[in-house]
């Protein structure tokens, strides 16, 4: 886990407990001990290693973000993300429980950490395995919670994929990552290469002005991977990716293609109508867990694969809204008020999306929201 820069360590000192994890630096306050801290990954925004908590004896994960303050796209992604982290509350999205710098002043501010609740895994670890319909509608209606009450914050997640969604091994499931996140209300346009590639939704891909049914189709896409172990999609690029679409779901209807722009309508009309696949033959009964579920006979090949048609409609008009996913009867079964509806959180603050602000102005609102955390709120995530 290289971050540049790295190799500059500070001192260690008394008061913290310093490890180059992979030759990631992690700098932590001294409860967290040096020989119990377990690097787990590193993608582009931060690095996460396991910690334990000798004060409490619980594991915890730590995300450090990596050179926050870069450019001013990384530096504003890294204040939406902890904003947004603070904002909602729901057991289906992963808890803040702390935010830390060893830094003292805005000067030598440089490090944020986020303390999060530990989980097994990602959900990529369960792709591959067998698994039946009680267990991916329960995977299924725990993502549609969270992305409830993330769109209740007027707020569109836009990156969900396996690797942003935790699991444990008694199949709870938590939503993270919040850093491409973006108000509902966003009024500019927003490009495309945000969205990890193979869930794109169709209209991502054509720049098309697009609200909360782009996170039901990468739930949709995540479903069929649980199912077959493939990624559905798999596009090597922004076109490539659009034809892959084609050909498995067949050419979108004249509304769709009469909302694009002109230039992805002459496109479109060029190339040949491909009239698609059946999801009977993308999802065939052998593509399934055999054994039915006990519990909930009514959950079967066919239910599930009329939920998927429904989150992969090509045109977001007709796309299933997350409100009907949940009503949908291979997800109804595990309905729970308390899960579908909890408190709505505080509305986002909408103006952060279309703040134009330099970098040094995107660290101080940072370094201040750290700084709040710290004076607020305590390493097990209550309030002081």
């Amino acid at each position: 886990m290289e971050e540049p820069g790295s190799a500059a360590q500070p001192p260690q000192s008394d008061t913290s407990s310093n490890t180059s994890s992979n030759d990631c630096y992690f700098d932590l306050p001294s409860r967290f001990p040096l020989s119990q801290i377990i690097p787990i990954g590193k993608g582009a925004q931060g690095a996460v290693c396991s910690i334990l908590d000798e004060r409490t004896g619980q594991r915890l994960a730590v995300k450090k973000l990596l050179q926050p303050f870069r450019d001013v796209t990384i530096a504003k992604r890294s204040y939406r993300e902890i904003t947004l982290l603070r904002l909602v509350d729901h057991p289906n999205i992963i808890k803040l429980l702390y935010a830390y710098t060893p830094q003292d002043t805005l000067d030598t501010f440089r490090d944020v950490y986020l303390f999060t609740e530990l989980m097994d895994g990602n959900l990529r670890s369960v792709i591959g395995t067998k698994l039946d319909h009680e267990r991916i509608s329960f995977l299924l209606y725990q993502m549609l919670c969270g992305i409830k009450h993330l769109h209740a914050a007027g707020i569109i997640h836009r990156d969900l994929k396996p690797s942003n969604i935790v699991v444990c091994s008694n199949c709870n499931l938590k939503i993270l990552d919040f850093g491409l996140a973006r108000s509902v209300d966003t009024s500019f346009a927003m490009t495309q290469y945000v969205v990890t590639r193979h869930y794109r939704a169709p209209e991502i891909i054509l720049n098309m002005e697009y609200d909360t049914k782009v996170d039901i189709w990468s739930i949709g896409c995540i479903m069929a991977e649980l199912i077959t172990g493939n990624v559905l999609f798999p596009g090597t690029d922004h076109v490539d990716q659009w034809m892959r679409i084609v050909e498995t779901l067949g050419t979108p209807r004249p509304e769709f293609i009469a909302r694009t722009t002109p230039g992805a309508q002459r496109y479109i009309n060029s190339q040949p109508i491909n009239p698609g696949r059946p999801f009977e033959e993308l999802f065939p009964d052998e593509a399934f867990q055999a054994a039915a579920s006990t519990r909930f006979p009514h959950l079967t090949n066919e239910v599930a694969r009329d939920l998927l048609r429904r989150m992969l409609a090509f045109d977001p008009m007709e796309r299933i809204s997350v409100d009907e996913a949940l009503q949908h009867p291979y997800i109804h079964v595990w309905y729970y008020e308390e899960d579908v509806n909890r408190p709505v959180p505080k509305p986002y603050d909408h103006s952060i999306d279309a703040a134009n602000l330099s970098v040094e102005q995107w660290k101080a609102l940072l370094f201040k929201e750290v700084q709040d955390i710290q004076r607020t709120m305590s390493l097990d995530g209550t309030n002081r």
